[in-house]
C-alpha cells in the first residue's frame, strides 16, 4: 500500500526545479526530497561550479546532502556523490563542457553565428551530415542518459520532415515565419524529454545548423565565444582546462556511421 501511495504522490507532485511531471526520479540522500534526475544533477553542477564542495543544500529544505540517489529498481540503485574526488565521472570532458556551456549560454545575449542570415538565405534546405551525431551528444549531455537514440531519431525526423515540407511548398512563407514554424515544431518535439532546457536546446540547434561546421570546429568556436563572453578570468581558465581542445576528445563524437 505504501509503495502505491508513493507512486500516486510522484504522479501528482511536479519536479520542484522544472515544475513538470517527474522524469527519472532522483532523491537527495539525507532529506529524500524528489526531483527529476537531470534537473537535480544540473542544479548541483551550477551550485558547485565555482567551488569544490563535499555536500549540497536541498533546494527545498536546505538540508545538507552528500549524494544523489537514482535508478532505484527495488533491488538496486545508483548513487552520485557531490564530491567526486576518487570517483569516476559518468560524463566525458566534452559532455561536461557542453553541459557547462548550456548553463552559461543562458546569460549570453547572442550566439557566435548569424541565425537570421541562415533563414534569409534559405540554407535550412541544405542537409547537415553531422546533425545526428550532434543531436545525440547534446541530448546525452542534457539528460545524462546514454541510450538516447529514440529521442535523437525523433527530433531528427522532425527536422527532416520540416525541410521536406519546405522543399515542396517553395518560398511561400517569409524567413521569420519559417523560423517560427521550425522552432514551434522542435519545442513540441523535445519538451517531453528535455523539459526546462528545451528553449536553450532549440537555440543551440539553430546555432549549430547556422554554423555549417562539423562538430570539432563548432566546439572550438563555442569555446572561443564562451571565454570572450565570460567576465571571470578564473572561470575561463577552468573551462579551457576542462575541454583543452584535445582532438581525440572531440573527434569521439564524429562517428562516420552518422554521416549520410
Amino acid at each position: 500500500m505504501a509503495s502505491s501511495s508513493s507512486g500516486r504522490d510522484c504522479e501528482l507532485d511536479p519536479c520542484p526545479i522544472c515544475l513538470n511531471p517527474l522524469v527519472q526520479e532522483a532523491y537527495l540522500d539525507r532529506c529524500f526530497h524528489v526531483f527529476c534526475y537531470p534537473c537535480i544533477v544540473y542544479w548541483t553542477r551550477l551550485v558547485t561550479e565555482k567551488q569544490s564542495l563535499s555536500s549540497i543544500k536541498c533546494p527545498l529544505c536546505k538540508t545538507e546532502n552528500l549524494s544523489i540517489i537514482h535508478g532505484y529498481t527495488g533491488d538496486s540503485f545508483q548513487q552520485n556523490y557531490v564530491n567526486k574526488d576518487g570517483k569516476k565521472s559518468s560524463l566525458s570532458d566534452s559532455y561536461e563542457f557542453r553541459l557547462k556551456f548550456y548553463g552559461a549560454s543562458s546569460r549570453m545575449r547572442n550566439g557566435p553565428f548569424d541565425v537570421q542570415r541562415y533563414w534569409k538565405s534559405h540554407r535550412y534546405l541544405l542537409k547537415n551530415t553531422w546533425l545526428k551525431t550532434w543531436l545525440r551528444r547534446e541530448i546525452q549531455a542534457l539528460s545524462q542518459v546514454e541510450d538516447v537514440d529514440i529521442v535523437m531519431h525523433h527530433i531528427h525526423g522532425v527536422v527532416d520532415s520540416f525541410i521536406k515540407s519546405k522543399e515542396k511548398e517553395g518560398r511561400k512563407c517569409t524567413p521569420e515565419q519559417n523560423r517560427n514554424a521550425f522552432r514551434h515544431l522542435l519545442l513540441d518535439a523535445g519538451r517531453p524529454f528535455l523539459h526546462g532546457r528545451i528553449d536553450q536546446f532549440v537555440n543551440e540547434l539553430e546555432q549549430f545548423l547556422a554554423s555549417g561546421l562539423n562538430i570539432q570546429a563548432y566546439d572550438k568556436v563555442c569555446l572561443q565565444h564562451f571565454t570572450m563572453s565570460s567576465s571571470s578570468e578564473t572561470h575561463d581558465k577552468e573551462v579551457c582546462n576542462h575541454l583543452s581542445l584535445d582532438p581525440q576528445r572531440q573527434l569521439i563524437f564524429e562517428d562516420s556511421d552518422d554521416a549520410e
